[in-house]
């Protein structure tokens, strides 16, 4: 594992650091637009006092924090894989370049030492699972590694409400931010009741800290709500998710093509309204993640809060 100069600095010194997924720059906005939004997403997170370490996997090795001339790179390149839990050791066994999903993203920091990571929306059990059995390994990394992670919610092309049961089942809190509704990525809010609900970063950091002085394994799910400003409502994104599920399946498009396929296919269909919400949450995750790391460690310089 390489850590930037930057990261290894902060963990050092024990300043708060943010780790950041590189699947929104690979598989997420074409060039030079991934580049962009890879830059100020990381602004964003220096802007609220914190590090950012954007984490993949470049020539077979682990990298934790990347350097501009490194994220320009990865910007760049093709055929970058897309890894998760079961392809990272073996993409780096076999020298291989990949960008990290959450469940990737999440071993990464804590391979680091790191305690919160922002993206835009967890991946969760697809609609159809029923049959296909296509359930992201984000839900079992939540429950296994012990990382905050900061999202919109889930994404809202998946079966939203058995993803919230698979993480209840494997007991991850699921933490709405400021609402007592779960957000629906896109959407600020949906009809599904949140089971936690906290409104300050304070309280996030308090409930990782005491999970983790408690020994209890896995993460906490934050659903921070996209600026109403940003959203889509849900009523006019429901037509364009169902188009687009229709001609993936028409399509025989299965595994990890579906999720890249219906969002672009959504970008398409709102014209290019969906990957500007996209933008606006996954800033706004930034900004709270960045929050609650600073609040993580005071609390540890303090020595609390103690189970």
């Amino acid at each position: 594992m390489i850590q930037s100069d930057e990261v290894a600095d902060a963990l050092r010194t024990g300043a708060p650091v943010v780790a950041l997924e590189s699947t929104i720059i690979t598989h997420g906005m074409p060039w030079p637009q991934n580049l962009d939004v890879a830059r100020r997403v990381e602004e964003t997170v220096r802007a609220g006092g914190a590090v950012p370490a954007t984490i993949a996997v470049i020539d077979g090795t682990l990298h934790v924090g990347l350097t501009d001339a490194r994220l320009e790179d990865l910007a760049q390149r093709d055929g970058v894989a897309k890894l998760s839990r079961a392809d990272i050791a073996a993409c780096m066994a076999t020298g291989g370049t990949g960008a990290t999903t959450v469940a990737a993203t999440m071993i990464g920091a804590r391979l680091a030492g790191i305690d919160i990571f922002a993206t835009g929306g967890i991946g969760g059990v697809h609609r159809g699972a029923e049959d296909s059995f296509d359930i992201s390994a984000d839900l079992r990394e939540l429950s296994e590694t012990p990382v905050t992670v900061v999202a919109a919610g889930a994404k809202a092309i998946l079966d939203l409400p058995k993803t919230w049961e698979v993480l209840e089942t494997l007991g991850v809190p699921v933490i709405a931010v400021g609402q007592d509704s779960i957000p629906a990525f896109w959407s600020a809010s949906s009809p599904h009741p949140a089971p936690l609900r906290m409104d300050r970063a304070s309280e996030i950091a308090a409930a990782h800290v005491m999970r983790g002085a408690m020994g209890l394994p896995g993460g906490q799910l934050v659903a921070n709500p996209i600026p109403a400003a940003d959203e889509i409502p849900a009523e006019a994104l429901t037509p364009v998710i169902d188009q687009a599920l229709e001609e993936a399946a028409a399509q025989g498009i299965a595994a990890k093509a579906v999720t890249p396929f219906l969002l672009a296919r959504i970008f398409e269909l709102t014209e290019g309204r969906s990957l500007e919400a996209n933008i606006a949450l996954v800033l706004n995750n930034a900004r709270l993640a960045a929050e609650i790391a600073q609040e993580i460690g005071a609390l540890r310089r303090a020595g609390g809060p103690v189970a």
